[in-house]
């Protein structure tokens, strides 16, 4: 029995236990494995409290004097828990997490054994560096790496099966002292965001001394029986079915969206979610998406980073968790063709330290102007380095997703609704920036009879649209579910941060020739509409009207990884990122060539997966069946039927023979198209390679031919599991 049959049996069969975790009141176990200001309350000493709650709070340094005393709470804290290790959890250029436990227990000199938790061991650690991407940053010799921790983001214990390991959440970077991961940049751009949005926050309120970026991430993912994904090579492999024809039931009838959960996946989530629970994870909503088998997650708000973390942390929860239920969670980004793709929308906004959220329309004049504000600067900074913003979200496996099935397409755009584009209009169409101080018409933005104020949700949703306004936030819709969440957010903080700093610069130039403040800002926010109106778009972003359009406008339209990540290196980025301390240029040049890389490592994998299975599992299998075929077509032959009698047979073995030798002729080819970008110096070179002449020449072609097998070969002898049966069977 071939593993396919084996997997199809063995669901009927399966006596796993679907009970899920026990039922409990969330509020009961929410952040018990997280050490929260609260808990610290408890374990530490009034001056290692204070030192705590204000790097947390204020972003002050911990001296290490103090540090030895936040050390020793946090142990006491973890040992009562059990825990006997801990470690410092990092996102390094990966794509994953990663972790080195080390236990509390040492030898003192005399051979004594104890249990003990320095304060050194707390501040920093040092993993190898060169053993992580770096981009050239650090090589095999220079192997000298630093973990620091980060106390924005809380420590927490993760459990896995019996044992439970203190998690200290870090930044990692190079002994030279360049980043090497995900969260150091983010940090910086999140800081410089502040340090831009204050300044013009007080155009408006004295009292904000503090912006925060806030992120509520929704995380897309499939589910489907382990036996069937450990029988697929190519979801093991590369977390997608490079081949699969379509099922005569897909999601064409729309039956799976916000449908009943499936009663083992319903065990699934709610074990997952206990998890979250326990690690702080604020998870709101659950249900089904819009394809068969898949699913999303989606938190409250938190702040940026925080966030990031807890995403990082929920991806990893439901791969292990998943594997308790006999389950595999995919959050490739295409795992599936012709149906949803997995995106991971990143819902964005910010918020002052008075309470106010930035992109929330106030009540008075007064509160929607610093509104218009901050949505005007938004969208202005998107239309400045929308190639940037496609840059950030560019990957091998989002480049399957973009463009089809409700993903949005690689044109960057901005969605804002008939409600405030009819505002935006209105301040655009004043003739020469004429405003005065009791115009508020506009400032209210009572845009409709029915409407006494903006609410929260005024705007339709484009599916469409890579970065939609939805009421009172950016939905950045085009980041792909596999993605770290602090790519894209690095780049759009850092964007907003030199939008803001350059309209201060051009408000204060207005005043000081003595326009009116209200008056002044009013006009540079009409100057910003006209500037960058090209980039809002209210229709269907998957049109061809759209493309041509866009193309009219001079909008930015880059399908693919290789030549998207151009942008990370021009000279506008380098300023970018160096003036707002976010990269500097070494650093920068080093994510474009990992990024680079990255995308040739899984093309090469894909490739590799593709000819290996039509090589050893489709041609042989289509081969046995053309055997039987021919058997049978002999058979006929010799019992004296005549050829009306098999010419169905003679007609399916000539496809099949067809067929295979395409795929014989094209798979030989595709390797030794590999082999040429293979000997490529050039890593953006090889990349382009990779992209146009193995994927793009190869990829679809073997693909439809070995689907067309897929329909014609006897089902008793296909041996990979079907879409049907992914995708339906549980």
């Amino acid at each position: 029995m071939s593993l396919r049959f084996e997997a199809i049996s063995n669901l009927s069969n399966d006596a796993t236990d679907i009970s899920g975790s026990k039922a409990t009141k969330i509020t009961a176990i929410f952040g018990e494995n997280v050490f929260t200001l609260k808990t610290a309350r408890e374990f530490l000493s009034d001056e290692a409290y204070k030192s705590l709650a204000g790097s947390i709070k204020g972003g002050k340094k911990i001296d290490r004097s103090v540090a030895g005393q936040i050390a020793n709470g946090i142990r006491a804290w973890a040992e009562a828990k059990g825990v006997t290790h801990f470690t410092h959890w990092f996102q390094p250029l990966t794509g994953t997490t990663a972790e080195k436990h080390d236990s509390f227990f040492t030898l003192k000199s005399d051979g004594t054994a104890i249990e003990e938790f320095e304060g050194g061991a707390l501040i920093q650690q040092e993993p190898d560096a060169s053993s992580f991407p770096s981009g050239g940053l650090r090589a095999t010799f220079e192997a000298r790496g630093y973990t620091a921790w980060d106390p924005s983001s809380p420590v927490f214990i993760m459990e896995i099966g019996q044992g439970k390991t203190l998690c200290i959440p870090t930044i990692f970077i190079s002994y030279t002292g360049e980043s090497l991961d995900y969260k150091a940049p983010l940090l910086k751009a999140l800081e410089a965001l502040n340090e831009a949005a204050v300044p013009v926050c007080n155009y408006f309120d004295k009292n904000v001394s503090k912006v925060t970026a806030t992120l509520g991430w929704e995380q897309e993912y499939f589910v489907i029986d382990e036996a069937l994904a450990n029988a697929r090579p190519d979801l093991v492999q590369c977390g997608r079915t490079v081949f699969g024809a379509a099922p005569a039931k897909g999601q064409q009838l729309e039956d799976h969206y916000f449908g009943s959960i499936p009663e083992r996946v319903y065990a699934f989530m709610r074990d997952f979610e206990t998890e979250c629970y326990k690690l702080g994870i604020p998870l709101k909503t659950r249900h089904n998406e819009v394809a068969p088998s898949q699913f999303e997650a989606a938190p409250i708000f938190e702040e940026v980073s925080v966030a990031v973390d807890h995403n990082s942390l929920l991806m990893d929860i439901m791969d292990r968790v998943s594997r308790r239920h006999k389950l595999r969670v995919l959050v490739h980004e295409k795992p599936f063709a012709g149906i949803n793709g997995n995106g991971k929308h990143n819902n964005w906004s910010m918020a002052t330290d008075t309470g106010v959220n930035l992109l929330s329309p106030g009540k008075t004049p007064k509160t929607n102007l610093m509104f218009l504000t901050f949505f005007v600067n938004t969208i202005k900074a998107v239309h400045d380095y929308a190639d940037l913003l496609r840059a950030s979200i560019a990957s091998a496996a989002n480049d399957h997703r973009l463009g089809a099935n409700e993903a949005p397409p690689a044109i960057i755009s901005v969605f804002v609704g008939q409600y405030l584009s009819k505002v935006l209009d209105e301040v655009e169409s004043r003739v020469g920036g004429k405003f005065d101080e009791q115009d508020e018409a506009i400032l209210k933005l009572d845009i409709h009879r029915s409407i006494p104020e903006l609410l929260l949700d005024n705007t339709d949703r484009n599916r469409t649209s890579p970065f939609a306004f939805t009421g009172n936030k950016f939905e950045f819709r085009a980041v792909g579910s596999s993605a770290n969440c602090a790519s894209p957010m690095t780049v759009l903080n850092v964007i907003l941060a030199e939008t803001l700093k350059q309209f201060k610069k051009d408000v204060d130039a207005l005043i000081e020739k003595g326009e009116k403040k209200e008056i002044a800002i009013m006009q540079i926010i009409q100057k910003y509409i006209v500037d960058s109106k090209k980039v809002l778009f209210e229709g269907d972003g998957y049109s061809d009207a759209w493309h041509h359009e866009a193309a009219r406008r001079g909008l930015p339209n880059v399908p693919t990884t290789p030549l998207a990540l151009d942008a990370m290196v021009t000279d506008k980025a380098k300023h970018l990122f160096e003036s707002n301390k976010v990269y500097t240029h070494p650093e920068l040049e080093a994510r474009h060539e990992i990024e680079l890389e990255k995308y040739i490592k899984k093309v090469q994998i894909e490739a590799r997966v593709m000819g290996d299975l039509a090589l050893n599992h489709i041609i042989p299998t289509a081969v046995k069946y053309q055997n039987q075929l021919l058997k049978n077509i002999n058979g006929l032959k010799a019992a004296g039927l005549p050829e009306s009698a098999y010419k169905g047979q003679l007609a399916i073995l000539k496809d099949v023979s067809s067929h295979i030798q395409v795929v014989y002729e094209k798979v030989h080819a595709m390797v030794e198209a590999r082999k040429v970008a293979n000997n490529i110096d050039n890593t953006r070179t090889k990349a382009i390679a990779y992209c146009t002449q193995v994927k793009e020449t190869f990829f679809d072609e073997i693909r439809y031919h070995v689907d067309k097998l897929e329909h014609l070969v006897d089902d008793d002898n296909w041996t990979l599991p079907k879409y049907r049966e992914m995708l339906f069977l549980r």
